[in-house]
């Protein structure tokens, strides 16, 4: 499950420790992924006398756990005896669900700030996608926003992986539409066989590549980037694609969605340095929580972008 390191510009808790927190989510999934496929092996065979209220040694370590990161609010994958769905396949996914809204948690919270949360982003299909089907070691920018000099600028979809930097457009409409690359400036569409123009998806892509490029300069990193145009649901023609760019179409999608998928790598430190360096480029709109404001006489920080 892909690691959600910044939305927009809502506080994350990766911004503060960026070397730590993939690792923690990491260990935490797993612990608790085998923590729910116990409750659930005993909800099953309950009948059977075994008592699914005695804790187990996986229990008492996982909540062990759970005490000494209290503080950091980092426990909010277990779940209290909930009715669980009948098969394996069905868990994991009731599972992945869950940890979706850990994962907006995290990307819209610290210890001490918040940032108010889209609620339309629980039902952010798109979101979900990238968030449950690529592995754990791909750290995620969700059209984050770069606080460059005096002005704010949205970026792409943004997928640090363990080998190089992802930078994705999405084009998606009704199924029977094709696209078809034309110039720098615009791409064609067609359906029914009327095509019609629309600006190229490219522009984003070389916008958010060029602002990457420099950040990493800045900092004299070297880390391949990739500008990806996806399309599920169509297909694209081009007569050839553009220098370290892909058309990735509904023909094509699967194929590389596997290759994504079958990455077996580590967190890179590299990869953890480029995604610091991203975030400090990151603006940031957060308010200190409410409980936080009592403890200082309830007094209102109302935050402000950047660092």
């Amino acid at each position: 499950m892909t690691q959600l390191v910044k939305l927009e510009d809502y506080v994350s808790r990766y911004e503060r420790d960026i070397y730590h927190y993939p690792g923690q989510f990491i260990r935490l999934k797993k612990e608790n992924w085998k923590k729910l496929r116990e409750q659930w092996e005993n909800q099953r065979y309950s009948a059977e006398g075994i008592n699914e209220d005695e804790p187990t040694e996986a229990d008492s370590s996982i909540w062990n756990l759970f005490k000494r990161k209290e503080k950091e609010e980092l426990l909010e994958m277990v779940v209290d005896k909930p009715r669980l769905p009948q098969n394996e396949a069905a868990l994991k996914q009731y599972y992945l669900d869950q940890l979706v809204s850990l994962q907006l948690k995290w990307a819209s919270t610290t210890v001490n700030e918040m940032s108010f949360l889209d609620r339309g982003y629980k039902d952010d299909f798109v979101l979900k996608y990238f968030l449950q089907r690529f592995p754990d070691t791909y750290l995620l920018f969700y059209h984050p926003i770069f606080h460059i000099k005096q002005s704010f600028i949205e970026g792409e979809i943004i997928l640090v992986t363990p080998i190089g930097i992802d930078i994705i457009t999405l084009l998606e409409t009704n199924s029977s539409m094709t696209f078809m690359s034309n110039d720098d400036r615009t791409w064609m569409r067609e359906h029914n066989q009327i095509r019609s123009k629309i600006l190229s998806p490219m522009l984003g892509l070389n916008r958010t590549e060029k602002l990457v490029r420099s950040m990493m300069k800045a900092h004299s990193i070297e880390f391949p980037i990739t500008k990806i145009v996806l399309s599920r649901t169509n297909k694209i023609q081009a007569a050839q694609e553009p220098y370290q760019t892909k058309y990735i179409g509904k023909t094509e999608h699967d194929r590389w969605l596997q290759e994504k998928r079958s990455l077996v790598s580590p967190l890179k430190h590299i990869q953890l340095k480029v995604c610091d360096i991203l975030l400090k480029q990151c603006a940031t709109n957060a308010y200190k929580r409410p409980e936080w404001n009592e403890n200082e006489g309830g007094e209102q920080n109302m935050g402000s972008f950047g660092e």
